[in-house]
């Protein structure tokens, strides 16, 4: 006789076979199709997940976006996670992201193949491909931050704290600085929400305008008796003295406007901003029953608890193991420290795997600079970069080059993604907190600011060619910087994709070359 538990299982594989076959109905392009890295990603998810399949609302992908900007990890691909996370459990996530992750990583790894057997000076119509393919994706990238933008900035606040991060961020490159970029646009939108500057200014600027009256005063009439007064008011001539005495309301509403207008224009105007403002943020968050998870905040505290004990192991152990340490599990605790510190995403990644990978001899300089250009022209997300120098550094070193790209795979996107599955549950708890949502709106615009930064960083490096394998800035040459028009003016006024915009980028690096040595 079969048991309630047997009889169940036939039903429990059809529902998971069932939201199986829908996470792969909806996702299983992405992974071919999202070129432009994170700053299109996020436009790509927006457009998906919002407005057409409408898993999720605009208010809680402008959360999930602020929560996957300030941890680190790849954002694109915690985003993702998080949205199928939200929509059919861990399984359903965990599905999503090898959907996502894996076409881009087994291209790279077999490129890594390719370039590993390749001479010291690659053909010069290669360089023109990859500088083609670096600025349409410039392009690419600069018409996502603008369209973020519009969606991020609400007001003057979120204005500035976009403007201040973007140009902050060229200004200054260290592993600390971005995230604190994020979070000082936080403070600075929680600051604001709750008026804790505006009394005080306000103070100052009566007291500024108070000194300037004293100062401007003219001299004191000497005032009427009260005898005087009532032959005033007898004669006609103090009917407004008496009016004012009947009605002391009225006194009061002057001294009131009076005030008022001592103020600069700016504090009136944020007074009545303020209040509605107040009183949208009171109004009660309603979560739609869909969009809630099913784990509490102790599970998720307890999940980042596990990952910070598993990350101090990690490095102990390569402290205290003979130097040198073998080379595959340095390769681990490198991807697995970038992994953990770097905010961001893909733009921030490239310079931090520079120092781990080349500084560190196991991969040429050469070698590194056509991987990133590859991986700008790549589906998926940016952090597949890592399989390829994992396996360059495998190979370079006799090892399995399998071996050495399933370790950088696992190890850089095994810490974003346990940090934010931990996040989510606090999340649970926390996204109804009003100082939660106004420390997240400034944090989702410095974000947005850094994909501004990362243009510029590109844009800096993006022109290689023979002479000049370290990449120069595409201004150089005013061909690039038509390229970066017409990838920017396509997809902004002719609606063009993001992977036909990159097309014609490696179409135009191409033309450059056959007109230029015509």
């Amino acid at each position: 006789m079969r048991t309630t538990n047997e009889s169940d299982l036939p039903r429990r594989a059809r529902a998971v076979a069932l939201r199986a076959w829908k996470v792969l109905r909806t996702n299983w392009h992405l992974g071919v199709t999202a070129f432009g890295g994170p700053p299109v990603h996020f436009k790509i998810f927006n457009d998906k997940f919002v407005k057409k399949t409408q898993w999720i609302d605009e208010q809680v992908y402008q959360e999930l976006f602020s929560i996957v900007q300030s941890l680190s990890g790849p954002a694109s691909t915690k985003m993702l996670y998080c949205i199928n996370l939200i929509r059919d459990g861990f399984l359903a996530a965990l599905f999503s992201f090898l959907i996502w992750s894996l076409p881009g990583a087994i291209g790279m790894y077999g490129l890594s193949i390719g370039v590993a057997s390749i001479d010291q000076t690659l053909p010069r119509p290669v360089y023109a491909l990859l500088s083609g393919l670096n600025a349409a994706t410039v392009g690419v990238i600069a018409l996502a931050a603008v369209e973020l933008s519009e969606k991020a900035i609400t007001d003057k606040t979120t204005r500035i704290a976009v403007f201040v991060s973007a140009t902050a961020g060229m200004l200054y490159n260290a592993l600390w600085y971005f995230p604190v970029l994020m979070v000082i646009s936080g403070l600075a939108t929680l600051v604001f929400d709750y008026r804790w500057l505006h009394k005080p200014v306000v103070a100052i600027a009566n007291q500024v305008a108070r000194v300037k009256r004293l100062g401007s005063r003219k001299p004191v009439v000497k005032r009427r008796s009260n005898e005087e007064d009532r032959a005033a008011i007898v004669s006609g001539t103090g009917v407004e003295l008496q009016e004012r005495r009947a009605s002391p309301s009225l006194n009061h509403q002057a001294q009131s406007y009076q005030q008022q207008s001592d103020l600069p224009m700016a504090d009136q105007q944020g007074k009545s901003a303020g209040a509605s403002a107040s009183a949208a943020e009171n109004e009660p968050r309603i979560i739609p029953r869909e969009m809630r998870l099913n784990f509490s905040w102790k599970t998720g505290t307890s999940i980042i608890v596990c990952f910070f004990l598993s990350f101090i192991a990690a490095m102990v152990l390569r402290s205290v193991l003979p130097h040198p340490a073998p080379l595959l599990y340095r390769l681990f605790s490198n991807m697995y420290l970038a992994g953990t510190i770097i905010f961001g995403g893909g733009p921030v990644v490239i310079p931090l795997l520079r120092e781990y990978v080349v500084a560190e001899g196991w991969v040429s300089p050469r070698d590194f600079l056509i991987g990133l250009a590859l991986i700008q022209a790549f589906p998926g997300p940016n952090f597949n970069f890592a399989v390829f120098l994992g396996s360059l550094t495998a190979i370079n070193n006799g090892y399995s080059s399998i071996g050495g790209a399933l370790i950088a795979w696992i190890a850089i996107f095994s810490p974003g993604l346990i940090l934010v599955h931990g996040t989510m549950g606090i999340w649970s708890a926390a996204r109804s907190r009003r100082w939660v949502k106004a420390l997240l709106r400034g944090i989702n615009a410095g974000a947005v600011g850094l994909i501004y930064t990362a243009v510029y960083r590109i844009w800096q490096v993006g022109y290689i060619d023979e002479g000049f394998q370290a990449g120069r800035s595409l201004g150089d040459d005013p061909w690039w910087v038509v390229v970066v028009a017409t990838s920017f003016v396509g997809g902004r006024w002719f609606g063009f994709p993001a992977p036909l915009s990159i097309i014609i980028g490696a179409f135009m690096g191409m033309l450059r070359y056959a007109v230029v040595n015509a």
